[in-house]
């Protein structure tokens, strides 16, 4: 960094804009907060796109754009290959890590079934898998969370679009964000294509065209027209038939409710789908968490315990099943909960984090230590990773 004259645009993923203008100059260069032909470097960050409050790519980045196409000698680096250069490898790693939906609903300020929904619609894929539990990138869920935001107030898709489009060739990433763009854009009566067939983008459904599956767009197709409306959908006209298939189900339609926060009706969905098959650990984490969210912990704790009988190994209902415990002051059988989690999964970083807290709560804070040291190595950032270094630096009783 010697010599360089460094400025930042979009949230970065490892640090915060001070912290990465302080190693900057512990490293013989000069950060500056605007954009200038006196510039030799802007970092872009990675937590989510660097859009504007309108949908342009930021003010900074079209600087740099229009300096460069001057002649001016100013690159512009993503935020991992800046991290790389500076030689940090450990915040390098900080950008990459994995987190589980728990994880990231509290990093994010994002309820923690908008991102199983995201999931479950295709706006977001697991990286990694232990069991039922998945692991997510944080950069692809913070990018998805901003075109949410940027949609919801009533940015023109169009503007977005075009913007994802310069963006995408910066990163060298593929049109996935495109595809997530004209999903989350959509709405129940747009249907989208995968390798499986036609579903509704919001509950997931599948549905089944009697016209016209021939002429469908393919997503993986190669000559798509990225400019085009709803690029990855396809819309049916009033005078062609649709039916639910039979795999339609009341599973699906209590996933919809839960979505649109129609919970009670979820619930009897859920129930309805027990009917037919009582043995699905998932059906009945799910009612489990909608009697939470109906202020029914206890018919919650009973169904999630119903769960981890259909699956020992369901680490997300063994959380739930230890947080309810601790939610009612049973503290010892919250521990136990946390303890099979972490038998099944010794770097679950959820379980770790709640076991400090419940070994905190009952005094024992030098057990407590070594499960908030375990998770401060899973997570580095957010209001988890922040309680984690408060009571680490709290005295030892």
């Amino acid at each position: 960094m010697q010599g360089e004259r460094v400025s930042f645009t979009g949230i970065l993923a490892s640090m915060t804009h001070a912290q990465a203008a302080d190693r900057v100059s512990e490293q013989g260069g000069q950060a500056s907060e605007h954009i200038s032909r006196q510039s030799t470097l802007l970092v872009v960050g990675e937590e989510g796109w660097p859009l504007e409050d309108d949908g342009h790519v930021s003010v900074k980045l079209q600087h740099a754009q229009k300096l460069q196409s001057e002649g001016v000698q100013v690159r512009i680096l993503n935020e991992s290959d800046w991290l790389y250069l500076m030689g940090l490898t450990h915040d390098t790693e900080q950008v990459r890590r994995l987190y589980t939906p728990a994880m990231l609903s509290s990093l994010l300020s994002l309820d923690v079934h908008v991102i199983r929904r995201w999931e479950r619609v295709g706006l977001i894929r697991a990286v990694q898998r232990v069991g039922r539990l998945p692991y997510f990138d944080f950069r692809e869920v913070s990018g998805i969370r901003r075109l949410a935001e940027l949609l919801k107030a009533g940015v023109p898709r169009q503007e977005i679009e075009t913007s994802l489009v310069e963006l995408c060739k910066l990163r060298g990433v593929n049109d996935d964000p495109l595809r997530q763009l004209a999903i989350l854009a959509s709405d129940s009566h747009v249907l989208i294509r995968d390798a499986h067939g036609l579903k509704q983008p919001r509950s997931g459904q599948r549905v089944f065209d009697f016209e016209g599956l021939a002429a469908a767009p393919d997503l993986n197709a190669d000559d798509h027209d990225i400019s085009a409306d709803h690029p990855h959908s396809l819309r049916f006209d009033a005078h062609r038939q649709t039916v639910q298939l039979p795999d339609g189900n009341w599973f699906t339609e209590g996933c919809r409710l839960a979505d649109d926060g129609d919970v009670h009706d979820a619930i009897e969905a859920f129930r309805l789908a027990l009917m037919t098959d009582a043995s699905d650990p998932l059906i009945h984490f799910h009612l489990a968490d909608c009697l939470y969210r109906t202020d029914n912990p206890h018919g919650a704790l009973e169904r999630y315990y119903t769960a981890t009988e259909l699956d020992h190994d369901y680490l997300e209902a063994w959380t739930q099943v230890g947080c309810i415990h601790r939610e009612l002051g049973q503290l010892k059988l919250a521990l136990d909960a946390f303890d099979i989690a972490l038998d099944v999964h010794a770097d679950y970083p959820d379980a770790h984090f709640h076991k400090a807290q419940t070994l905190h709560e009952l005094g024992r804070r030098l057990e407590a230590r070594h499960h908030w040291e375990r998770y401060l190595t899973y997570d580095q950032r957010g209001p988890w990773a922040d309680l984690a270094r408060s009571r680490l630096s709290e005295p030892e009783a």
